[in-house]
């Protein structure tokens, strides 16, 4: 089958994909389904090796990320009942004051979301935007565009997002360059898209004050401090990096260098986090066993959809692979002469543009690229900073396709119109920034 006639299926699949999520109405994960079954019928694919092909992309996409999200899940619900979250965001509102409390509520996102997903983190940390907006009798715009900001940068470029993980994990980068290299995307496209763009688009956005508000479980009493609150959350990254200090310090092939491994792979990490945030934390202030299995549990519920559309995800990045469309239409682009660190952004921003998810944009651009890379010999310094380039393609231009579209306009009670001067505008700033860090430090490395 010619290259155009691949590239043209999957420009169709995509196509397709959007006909039915916005038209039909139907559900994404039947949706992906439907479309990579498509894909691999136009793409000329034996019919006795579609159904191989859509178990395989199912498995090596939740065999990893499925602990990931689970425990994450768990840990973040724990730290926000037992106020852990509260009480880093109020140190950080009492250091930053109320006069630069949009800063604050950036940084607070950025560091609270870590263990969390974008969804979650927002329905967590979204009532400390309005107790400031109370206590402030500030615009909500100038608040909450900084904490969506926060939440956003951490959600698509740090470690231990779910994200970044399974970036990471499918572009096989290292994962010490990954966090160094997200955290120079994350900081710098946070400012500029947060506090920066929210002080500016406030003055002709404005928004009343919501009434619900979240509250920890625990009363302020028995909250822990904020400086063990902030080392629980960076205890997994912590973890993480040993595995690169292992890879650079120890001895391969060494009991430490595999000991080091270990301890330092995400489920490890996230492991050992969310059994310190029980047993050290939830238990020994006062939750009981009980107790703390409903907040396990509740965390769990919503995390089944998000396996299951992120699993169709990969269903369709593995048929855009096996079938050839994938390295037809990657290695068009590198033949056009398009550097790859570009293709990587425009291709995700252009699937995260069609069809919505980042999740789903970032394991489709893999997809399609991943086929030429593999042939280039990169580093796992490299093949992170590409990583960052698809994390920021994949977060662009968010409209109504996406969710997080329909997040912002719940919460704040923007209308669709505000939705898109605010929420809009702001992740494309966020995902360019982060996205011309990935190319700066591909170009460097």
């Amino acid at each position: 089958m010619s290259i155009a006639t691949l590239v043209l299926t999957a420009l169709g699949s995509v196509a397709l994909l959007l006909l039915l999520v916005m038209k039909a109405r139907l559900h994404a994960f039947i949706a992906l389904m439907l479309v990579s079954i498509g894909a691999g019928v136009a793409s000329g694919m034996p019919v006795e090796k579609i159904a191989d092909t859509m178990q395989k992309g199912m498995a090596g996409t939740l065999g990893f990320l499925a602990v990931v999200v689970a425990l994450g899940a768990m840990f973040g619900k724990i730290l926000h009942e037992t106020g852990a979250l509260d009480q880093i965001a109020g140190r950080l509102l009492s250091r930053f004051g109320e006069r630069r409390a949009h800063y604050a509520l950036g940084v607070a996102g950025l560091v609270c979301a870590l263990p969390l997903f974008f969804d979650v983190a927002i329905v967590l940390l979204i009532g400390v935007v309005f107790a400031v907006a109370r206590r402030t009798g500030g615009n909500v715009v100038k608040l909450a565009v900084p904490l969506f900001a926060g939440v956003a940068a951490s959600a698509a470029f740090l470690l231990p997002g779910p994200t970044p993980m399974l970036l990471a994990s499918q572009m096989q980068a290292d994962f010490g360059w990954m966090i160094v290299i997200g955290l120079a995307a994350a900081i710098p496209g946070m400012l500029l898209a947060g506090p920066l763009f929210g002080s500016f688009i406030s003055r002709h956005v404005s928004l009343a004050l919501p009434d619900d508000i979240s509250e920890p479980t625990l009363k302020r009493d028995r909250m822990p401090s904020f400086a063990f609150s902030l080392t629980l959350v960076l205890f997994p990254l912590v973890m993480v990096a040993c595995k690169t200090l292992g890879s650079h310090l120890a001895t391969p092939g060494s009991a430490v260098f595999h000991w080091l491994q270990f301890i330092g792979h995400p489920f490890s990490a996230i492991l050992a986090a969310c059994l310190i945030a029980i047993y050290g934390l939830a238990v020994r202030r006062g939750m009981d066993a009980e107790q703390v299995m409903r907040i396990c549990n509740a965390a769990l519920q919503p995390a089944g959809i998000i396996l299951l559309v992120t699993g169709a995800g990969g269903v369709f990045k593995q048929v855009l692979v096996d079938s050839g469309v994938g390295p037809a239409l990657g290695n068009a682009l590198i033949g056009a002469g398009l550097p790859i660190a570009v293709a990587c952004f425009a291709l995700a921003a252009a699937v995260r543009i069609i069809q919505g998810s980042a999740t789903v944009a970032c394991l489709t651009t893999v997809g399609l690229v991943l086929p030429a890379i593999e042939t280039m010999g990169l580093s796992g310094a490299q093949l992170a900073a590409l990583s960052i380039c698809i994390a920021g393609g994949s977060i662009v231009l968010s409209h109504v396709n996406d969710s997080g579209f329909w997040l912002f306009g719940k919460f704040t009670g923007a209308n669709e119109a505000q939705t898109l001067k605010t929420w809009s505008l702001m992740e494309t700033i966020l995902g360019t920034t982060g996205a011309l860090v990935g190319m700066a430090a591909f170009a460097m490395l």
